[in-house]
């Protein structure tokens, strides 16, 4: 029996986590789960699992959690990071989206935890500070789709070995609009995936490919690969996850359903593998796979994230955090489509050049590049 806590519990991540958990019950058990503030779904969630310890970030949603589940150990604001520290607590799952991601995955490594990680971003912006954490004997297994077929197809060979990484992208719904139809691309349109089932968010930057390069840099952080030896091609089928090519010519990918829970099992249970309800991928699927170049032209996503890669300090927190805000906007009508990428860029741009080797720094250049997004003015550029 595994004892694992999950963070971000009411979001993707977070319920399909759960699911793998219902699935395997004398495998896995729910002692922490932690979320910001959707009480009505982790009341529900504390009945199914019976969980330990329970957080919740925003107080006064605990304090009326409190009240409704009196007999529930329920822990608000930022003392919920520390759930990460239980003695017993095996695993802990990251599933919290977007910078806040950063302080569970800081907390359960310094514990020396297992982190099934799906929170991206938190490698992107701290990865040398994430870094430093390897003393404290934690490890990090990914559990973003992209990622855990990297770890499962580099277990193949020598790190010594290989030629190159290969990253898959479904290109989402709009991979043959032209420029002038991505323009009238609509929050609508957007937030609807053609293969996978994730948050608002995710499902924007896989239509915008933001989130490959999010990707990307994850990639080379947690693999020690430099930008010139990881590709990205489109493959809208969604079946080949990733690839790794060694220097024999000898290419290995993961195959899967497009299904995050399979993922999540693999981290968890590793290095051993249990049966799964979800199944196998069929091999008449692959007769019709396909793989193209990602068009940088109608799509910059791609060259901003190689871009901010190649700097590795300031660059990747303007792109991961200027994005956050671009999305929003769009989202709330005030940016197009097309506008993300240059809202983005535009915090790029200006943001000042520091070493992001401390959480204060890094706290700095994400705070300065929300400010820059936030004041993006549209251009005729978009």
């Amino acid at each position: 029996m595994k004892n694992i806590a999950v963070f971000g519990s009411t979001g993707s991540i977070g319920t399909q986590a759960l699911s793998v958990a219902a699935f395997h019950r004398d495998e896995f058990s729910v002692k922490v789960i932690a979320a910001n503030r959707n009480i009505d779904l982790v009341e529900m969630q504390i009945a199914e699992f019976s969980p330990e310890y329970v957080g919740i970030c925003d107080e006064s949603s605990a304090a009326e959690l409190k009240r409704r589940c009196p007999k529930a150990k329920i822990v608000s604001g930022s003392d919920v990071n520390e759930l990460c520290a239980i003695s017993d607590i095996d695993t802990v799952v990251n599933g919290v989206s977007g910078f806040a991601g950063l302080f569970p995955l800081l907390s359960a490594l310094k514990a020396g935890k297992t982190v099934a990680l799906a929170n991206k971003e938190s490698i992107v912006c701290a990865h040398r500070i994430v870094n430093k954490m390897s003393r404290f004997g934690g490890r990090i297994l990914p559990v973003d789709s992209e990622q855990s077929a990297l770890f499962q197809c580099l277990e193949a060979g020598r790190r010594e070995d290989v030629q190159s990484l290969i990253l898959t992208a479904s290109g989402g719904m709009f991979r043959e609009f032209t420029v002038d139809q991505l323009k009238s691309v609509t929050p609508e349109m957007a937030l609807h995936h053609p293969t996978w089932n994730m948050g608002r968010k995710i499902t924007i930057d896989s239509s915008s490919l933001f989130n490959k390069g999010l990707e990307l840099m994850e990639a080379g952080w947690l693999f020690d690969f430099p930008p010139d030896e990881i590709r990205i091609f489109i493959h809208p089928q969604s079946i080949v996850h990733s690839m790794v090519e060694f220097k024999d010519g000898s290419v290995i990918a993961q195959l899967a359903k497009p299904d995050m829970r399979l993922a999540i099992q693999y981290a968890l249970t590793y290095p051993a593998r249990i049966p799964s309800p979800l199944g196998g991928v069929s091999p008449a699927l692959l007769s019709g796979i396909t793989f193209q170049d990602p068009d940088s032209e109608r799509f910059p996503a791609i060259r901003l994230a190689y871009e901010a890669f190649r700097e590795g300090n300031s660059l990747p927190v303007a792109y991961n955090s200027a994005n956050e805000i671009a999305v929003d906007r769009f989202i709330n009508g005030e940016l197009g489509f097309t506008e993300i990428a240059c809202c983005v860029e535009y915090a790029m741009e200006r943001i000042e050049r520091i070493t992001a080797d401390s959480i204060e720094a890094v706290l700095e250049l994400d705070n300065a590049s929300r400010r820059l997004a936030s004041e993006y003015k549209p251009t005729l550029r978009a």
